[in-house]
C-alpha cells in the first residue's frame, strides 16, 4: 500500500473544489443515505459472515445493486516527484533538482510518528480498527443527522476516504485534459451510486490489505494543501522535518489540514489561527480516544502553531543555484522527454516525467563542474557592452559518451519573470543541439581540421608528407567531390593563412601544429570532400540546427554538414560544443565514437530499473587512424597553437585551437584518454570580433581548468604509438619535365602523386612556353607540391670554342649567336694596356661557354695581355 495512488484527505478538501449540490441533490442524498445504510449493513454482513442466510427483499435488492458495480479498485502508482541526481567525489548521492506536479515523498510505516497515526484515526475514523471498511454505526448516525436536518458526520471511513483519493488520483493520471476533467468530476460526484461504489471498493480493499497498510496508504495519499501530498512532504514543507520526528502538536496540526486543505494549510499565515482551532479539536479527539494523556493534551494545546516552512522547488533553478548546472539539468529533462521509452508523444513523456517518481542518476562530475564553472564565469561575464558575449564548455568520457561536465557563462532559468528581470540569465543551453534546449550552434574554425587530418591518414598518407603551406588562389574545380558529380566545380578561390604565413612546402605535421590553412587545402585537394564529410559525420559531427529548406545548399532541410572546400580548414557549419567534445573523444577511444549521454541509470519509485536510450558506441575510424591523429594533435600541445594546454599532472594531452573569420568565435578542443573537452567563446548573436574586447584568450584558461580537474580525478594514459605509415617520410623521384608543355608536366607530376604549383615564367634558353625547371627536382617527399616554372624564351646559349680563339673572332661568334653586347678586357691588369686586344687569345668567358644568358646582358671576354 505504500506505493499506492493518492490525493485528498477526509472531509472534502481536494485539489479542486467540488460543484455545489442543488436542493434536489440534497433530497436525493437524504433517501440515498437511508438506502446506503441498509445496503452497507447487508454488505458488511455478507463480507463478515458469508455463510449466514440473508433473506428479505431489501437484502436481495442490495446484493443485486452491488453485483452491478466494479468489485476491486487497484490503487496503482501514486504521482511522485522525479529527481535528477549526481555523485560527489566521495560517492555520496546529491540531489540536483526535483520535478513534480504533486509534491509527494512516499514513506513507510516506521517513517511516520505514532502521533500522526493516532491523530488520523481518532479524528477521521475512531472505529477504523474494528469495522470492515464501512462504519455502519457512523453511516447510521449520518442518516439520522440528515433526518434531523443536520450533519452528524461519520459517513466516510478512512478506507472510504482512501478510495475517494485513489479515484481522484486515477483521474489526475489521465493525460488527455478533457478525459481527465471528466474522470475527476466522476470521482467527486456526490450521488448514491458513487457512494455505493466507494463502499464496495472499501470492503474489497479491506479484504486485500491490512489496517496498517490502509492507514499508511491514506497518509501517503492525502492532500495537505497547495500541491503537497502525503504526510512526509507535509512534514518537510510545514515543519522542515521528517514525519517520524513530528511532535504531538505538530502531528495534530498536519492532520487538521486534511479537513480543508486550502483553508487550513500552513503556507499562508492567515490560515494559522484556523489551523490551531482544528488542531486543538484533533487533540481533544485523541484524548477522548485515550491515545494521549491529559498532560500531553494540556502541553500540546498550550503550544502555538509555529510553522517552519521549507519550499521544495520543481525545476532546474535549484541545480543552477547550487552547482551552476541549470542548463545540464534542462538537458537531462529534455533527453528523457525526447526518449520514446517514456511515452509516445512529447506531452505524454512530459506528463510521465513529472509524475513517475524517477530517480535519475546523471553522469556529471561535480568536482569538474565546480572547477570549470568557477573559471569560466570568472573569465567571461554574463553581459558585456557592445557584444552578445557567450561561452560554453563540455567534457565527454572517451569510450562511454558520458557527459562529465557542462558549463556556460550565463546562469540558466526557465522562468519568464526571472529572464525578464535578469538579462544575464538565459534559457538557452549553448552546449547542446537545438532540440535539447540549445542554440543553433557556432562555427568551429580550425578545430574542423582534425577531420581532414583523419581522412588524410585514413587514405594512407603520412604526417611527414610535404605539401604547399602557402595561402594562394586555387581553382575550385581542383577539389574532388564524388557525391556531387565528381568535382566540386567553380572558378578561382583565394584563401590565406591566419597570420599571412608563406612557408612553401612544409610537412602535414608542422602545418597541423601551426594550423596553416594552406597545408589543409593542399591535403584536401588530394582527397575527396565527400569522404572528409562522411568521416566527420561518422564521429557524430552535425549541424546543431537544420539547414533551412530555402538555403539552396545540398544539405537543405537536414543536419548534414555543408560540402564546401573551406571544410578542409574551417567549414561554414554551426556545431554544438557537446558534438565537438564527443567527436574528439573518439580519437582518445581508439576510434570508437559514442553518442553523448547525460544519464547513468534510472529507477522508478519502487527501485526498479527503468529503460532509457543509452549511448550508442561503434568504431568510426580505425585505431591506427586515431593513433595518428593523436600523435599530430599531441604535437599541437607540445609545439603548436595549444602549447598552453599541458597538464599540471603530467597527463598526456592532445588539442586543436580554432578561430573563425574576424575572431567572431574561438575554440579549444582536445583532451586525454580519460576526458575530451570542447570550449567555445564568442558571439551568441552577431559578428563582433573578440579582438575588440578586453577578454584576451579566455578559452585557454577554461580548457585548462576543465582538463586539469579531469586529470586530477581520472588521470590519463600515454597515447598509443601511431603506425609507421603515419610517421614515415617517403621520398619519391620527381619526373624530369624540362622542355615539356605545362599541361604535360602537370599530368606527369600528378600521376606521380605530387601537387603542382604554377611558378610562372622565368628566363630560360628553353623554348618559350615549355617547362624550364621544377622546384624541387630530382627527389621530393611524397605528395609534395612541385613548383613548375615555364620558359619565357628570353635566354640563349653562350657558344663554345671561344676560349683560345683571338678576341676579335670570339666577339664575332657571340654577336652571331645573338649576344650583341660583348666587352673584351685583359684577364690580368697590365700597364700600359695593349692597344689591340682583339688579336690576343681568350682565356675566359662570362657567362661561361654553354650557359644560358639573357641576350640583352653583356658578355665579357677576358684575353691574355702582356706588358
Amino acid at each position: 500500500m505504500a506505493s499506492s495512488s493518492s490525493t485528498p484527505g477526509s472531509g472534502g478538501g481536494n485539489v479542486r473544489t467540488a460543484k455545489p449540490r442543488t436542493p434536489s441533490g440534497a433530497i436525493g442524498g437524504f433517501f440515498g443515505a437511508i438506502i446506503m445504510s441498509v445496503i452497507a449493513g447487508v454488505l458488511v454482513t455478507v463480507a463478515v459472515t458469508p455463510v449466514v442466510a440473508i433473506s428479505g427483499y431489501a437484502a436481495s435488492s442490495a446484493i443485486s445493486v452491488f453485483e452491478n458495480l466494479p468489485g476491486h479498485l487497484d490503487p496503482g502508482q501514486l504521482a511522485e516527484p522525479s529527481s535528477i541526481l549526481a555523485k560527489d567525489a566521495e560517492g555520496n548521492t546529491v540531489n540536483l533538482a526535483d520535478f513534480f506536479v504533486q509534491n509527494r515523498e512516499m514513506v513507510g510505516w516506521d517513517g511516520i510518528s505514532q502521533y500522526v497515526k493516532d491523530a488520523a484515526v481518532s479524528t477521521e475514523d475512531p472505529r477504523f480498527y474494528t469495522h470492515n471498511g464501512v462504519d455502519v454505526m457512523g453511516l447510521g448516525r449520518a442518516v439520522l443527522g440528515q433526518l434531523k436536518g443536520g450533519d452528524a458526520g461519520g459517513a466516510s471511513t478512512i478506507t472510504m476516504q482512501y478510495v475517494r483519493n485513489v479515484l481522484v488520483q486515477r483521474a489526475e493520471a489521465i493525460i488527455d485534459p478533457e478525459e481527465r476533467e471528466a474522470a475527476y468530476e466522476d470521482a467527486m460526484e456526490q450521488t448514491t451510486s458513487r457512494k455505493l461504489q466507494e463502499i464496495r471498493y472499501a470492503v474489497s480493499i479491506e479484504k486485500k490489505f491490512s489496517k496498517d497498510e490502509i492507514l499508511l496508504g491514506y497518509l501517503n495519499i492525502a492532500l495537505f494543501g497547495r500541491n503537497i501530498y502525503g504526510i512526509e512532504s507535509a512534514a518537510q514543507s510545514y515543519y522542515s522535518k521528517s514525519a517520524k520526528d513530528l511532535t504531538l502538536a505538530e502531528a495534530a496540526s498536519l492532520i487538521a489540514i486534511v479537513q480543508f486543505p486550502s483553508n487550513l494549510n500552513l503556507s499562508d499565515p492567515d490560515n494559522v489561527p484556523a489551523n490551531q482551532v482544528r488542531r486543538d479539536y484533533v487533540l481533544k479527539r485523541m484524548l477522548d480516544a485515550n491515545r494521549i494523556t491529559e498532560a500531553q493534551y494540556d502541553e500540546a494545546v498550550a503550544t502555538d502553531v509555529t510553522p517552519k516552512l521549507s519550499s521544495r522547488q520543481s525545476g532546474c533553478a535549484v541545480a543552477e543555484t547550487n552547482y551552476g548546472l541549470g542548463h545540464f539539468c534542462d538537458y537531462v529533462q529534455r533527453y528523457i522527454e525526447l526518449d520514446p521509452a517514456f511515452g509516445n508523444t512529447p506531452e505524454e513523456r512530459h506528463f510521465n516525467f513529472l509524475r513517475g517518481g524517477y530517480q535519475i542518476m546523471t553522469t556529471i562530475d561535480l568536482s569538474m563542474q565546480a572547477a570549470t564553472v568557477a573559471t569560466l564565469r570568472d573569465e567571461i561575464p554574463q553581459l558585456m557592452d557592445g557584444i552578445d558575449i557567450g561561452a560554453a564548455a563540455s567534457t565527454v568520457q572517451p569510450g562511454t559518451g558520458r557527459v562529465l561536465m557542462m558549463a556556460q557563462n550565463r546562469p540558466f532559468s526557465a522562468d519568464p519573470e526571472v529572464l525578464e528581470s535578469n538579462p544575464g540569465f538565459t534559457s538557452i543551453n549553448y552546449n547542446t543541439d537545438y532540440e535539447y534546449g540549445g542554440s543553433s550552434g557556432f562555427q568551429v574554425g580550425s578545430t574542423m581540421k582534425v577531420f581532414t587530418l583523419a581522412e588524410w591518414l585514413r587514405a594512407g598518407n603520412s604526417l611527414f608528407d610535404s605539401v604547399n603551406g602557402n595561402g594562394r588562389t586555387v581553382q575550385l574545380s581542383s577539389f574532388n567531390a564524388s557525391c556531387l558529380g565528381g568535382v566540386y566545380g567553380g572558378g578561382p578561390w583565394t584563401f590565406k593563412n591566419d597570420a599571412g604565413e608563406a612557408p612553401g612546402n612544409t610537412t602535414v605535421m608542422q602545418g597541423t601544429a601551426q594550423s596553416l590553412n594552406g597545408v589543409f587545402v593542399s591535403m584536401q585537394q588530394k582527397l575527396d570532400l565527400c569522404d572528409t564529410v562522411k568521416l566527420a559525420e561518422s564521429l557524430g559531427v552535425h549541424r546543431a540546427f537544420e539547414m533551412p529548406e530555402d538555403s539552396g545548399t545540398s544539405n537543405a532541410g537536414t543536419r548534414d554538414l555543408t560540402i564546401v572546400p573551406s571544410l578542409a580548414f574551417a567549414g561554414t557549419d554551426e556545431i554544438a560544443p557537446l558534438s565537438m567534445a564527443a567527436a574528439n573523444a573518439a580519437f582518445a577511444a581508439n576510434g570508437v565514437f559514442c553518442t553523448p549521454v547525460p544519464i547513468d541509470s534510472i529507477t522508478d519509485a519502487s527501485g526498479n530499473e527503468v529503460a532509457f536510450t543509452k549511448s550508442k558506441c561503434g568504431e568510426a575510424i580505425s585505431p591506427d587512424v586515431a593513433a595518428g591523429v593523436l600523435y599530430a594533435l599531441e604535437g599541437v600541445v607540445r609545439n603548436g597553437t595549444m602549447s598552453h594546454a599541458s597538464s599540471n599532472y603530467g597527463v598526456p594531452h592532445f588539442g586543436k585551437s580554432g578561430t573563425t573569420d574576424s575572431a567572431v568565435d574561438r575554440w579549444n578542443v582536445g583532451g586525454s584518454t580519460a576526458a575530451a573537452t570542447a570550449v567555445w567563446t564568442g558571439n551568441v548573436n552577431g559578428k563582433v570580433s573578440l579582438n575588440s574586447t578586453y577578454l584576451g584568450r579566455p578559452e585557454r584558461a577554461i580548457f585548462n581548468a576543465a582538463m586539469n580537474a579531469a586529470d586530477a580525478r581520472y588521470g590519463g594514459e600515454a597515447f598509443p604509438d601511431p603506425p609507421s605509415t603515419a610517421t614515415t617520410r617517403v621520398m619519391v623521384g620527381v619526373p624530369d619535365v624540362t622542355g615539356r608543355s605545362y599541361a604535360e608536366a602537370e599530368q606527369m607530376l600528378t600521376a606521380a602523386g605530387f601537387g603542382v604549383v604554377n611558378g610562372g615564367e622565368v628566363d630560360s634558353h628553353i623554348a618559350a612556353g615549355l617547362v624550364a625547371s621544377t622546384n624541387p627536382s630530382g627527389e621530393a617527399s611524397r605528395g609534395a607540391d612541385i613548383t613548375v616554372y615555364v620558359s619565357n624564351g628570353n635566354m640563349k646559349t653562350i657558344p663554345s670554342g671561344l676560349i683560345g680563339a683571338q678576341g676579335g673572332p670570339a666577339r664575332s661568334a657571340l654577336v652571331n649567336a645573338g649576344f650583341p653586347n660583348v666587352d673584351i678586357v685583359c684577364s690580368t691588369a697590365v700597364n700600359p694596356t695593349p692597344p689591340n686586344l682583339t688579336s690576343l687569345p681568350v682565356e675566359s668567358v662570362t657567362p661561361g661557354e654553354g650557359s644560358a644568358a639573357n641576350p640583352a646582358n653583356q658578355v665579357t671576354l677576358a684575353v691574355k695581355c702582356t706588358p
